[in-house]
């Protein structure tokens, strides 16, 4: 959700740089219910929204090491007139995060890139999933994905195979994050991705081998004026299901909104209500880069299952000042039942820093 949003933000502090505050606004689209998800149509960009995001996370196998990486592409549209016909007006902006979990390394390994759409350069089209900034591309040819993330410390080229069909989120796909219905996104996840490519560390190519969770949002009023941030779970349970809960926070850290599903291993589909979801922080990491405290283990309750979250290792935060204006925690978890593991996925923790901007 975030990463999640999608925290995927594309921040104030990075869209005011190419935006004209002085033009008449175009309004955004609103997010409804009663939308029917078509497929692919809904695979592209849907750029009448504000924001949007393609969101993906795995654990992958080098060398039976595990790993977690994620992948995420931003498209926001700025406040601004369309009717504008310079060829220079920023009609979008595309946002890029990257990074690579690696316990042996000891901390989060990461790049962004951000950049307006046009020219080529940057973009995200609509039909199908194909989005990229200069070679930084994410692509889709029906149900496989491929995905270019060349950086200066790592690379990846992976192929990542949606075994699964659409799991559409909340309402069929209509996705509320509030007490107010036109706080809401259009959200459906493709879990159990089959991923396999190549990744480059240190000028060695690794073959590696995974499962990966993709999340694709768009919305136009993501977050209330009382929300601070979200705490966030995709998890690929080992038994084939699929579980994703998320939560909205108040300004005092308490729960203000709550959701999510659960997919079982035959297909059925239990979609839980906020009352059915609680995250019970276990445990706290604080950063010594930025002071900034966030409970990296959770209890997760949703309805009648119970499932301890415990991360990869604790320092996965972000700093993503540059491209999103923010910095959040996101990384590569387990998830146990009675001490046992039966999945792996990601956790994503956003306003504990500041207050996230969606």
């Amino acid at each position: 959700m975030l990463a999640w949003l999608a925290s995927a933000v594309a921040a104030p502090e990075a869209l005011a740089r190419v935006t004209n505050h002085e033009s008449r606004i175009t309004p955004f689209a609103p997010v409804v219910p009663g939308y029917r998800m078509h497929f692919p149509r809904d695979e592209g960009s849907h750029p009448e929204f504000r924001i949007e995001w393609w969101y993906i996370t795995g654990w992958l196998n080098e060398a039976a090491r595990p790993l977690g990486f994620q992948i995420t592409f931003f498209r926001a549209r700025p406040e601004l007139k369309h009717d504008n016909p310079s060829a220079f007006t920023p009609r979008q902006i595309v946002i890029a995060h990257a990074a690579l979990s690696d316990p042996s390394h000891g901390r989060l390994i990461h790049a962004q890139r951000a950049a307006r759409g046009g020219f080529a350069l940057a973009g995200a089209d609509t039909g199908r999933t194909r989005v990229w900034i200069d070679e930084w591309r994410l692509h889709q040819e029906g149900r496989i994905y491929r995905a270019w993330i060349p950086t200066q410390e790592f690379s990846i080229d992976l192929v990542l195979d949606a075994v699964q069909p659409p799991l559409l989120q909340g309402d069929n796909g209509f996705s509320r994050k509030g007490p107010a219905p036109e706080s809401a996104s259009y959200y459906y996840s493709l879990p159990h991705l089959k991923v396999s490519g190549l990744l480059t560390r240190d000028a060695k190519q690794h073959q590696v081998n995974g499962v990966a969770w993709l999340d694709h949002e768009w919305s136009s009023q993501y977050m209330e004026s009382d929300a601070v941030g979200w705490d966030w779970i995709g998890i690929n349970l080992d038994d084939g299901g699929a579980l994703m809960a998320f939560r909205m926070r108040d300004k005092q850290g308490g729960h203000l909104w709550a959701g999510g599903s659960l997919r079982h291993p035959d297909g059925r589909l239990t979609v839980f209500s906020p009352e059915e979801v609680r995250f019970v922080p276990r445990r706290a990491w604080k950063s010594a880069r930025t002071g900034t405290t966030y409970p990296v283990s959770f209890l997760v309750r949703a309805g009648d299952r119970e499932f301890a979250i415990e991360p990869l290792f604790d320092d996965q935060e972000h700093d993503t000042r540059a491209s999103t204006g923010t910095i959040y925690w996101e990384g590569a978890v387990r998830a146990l039942v009675d001490g046992k593991p039966v999945g792996r996925g990601y956790l994503e923790l956003t306003g504990y820093w500041r207050r996230a901007q969606l």
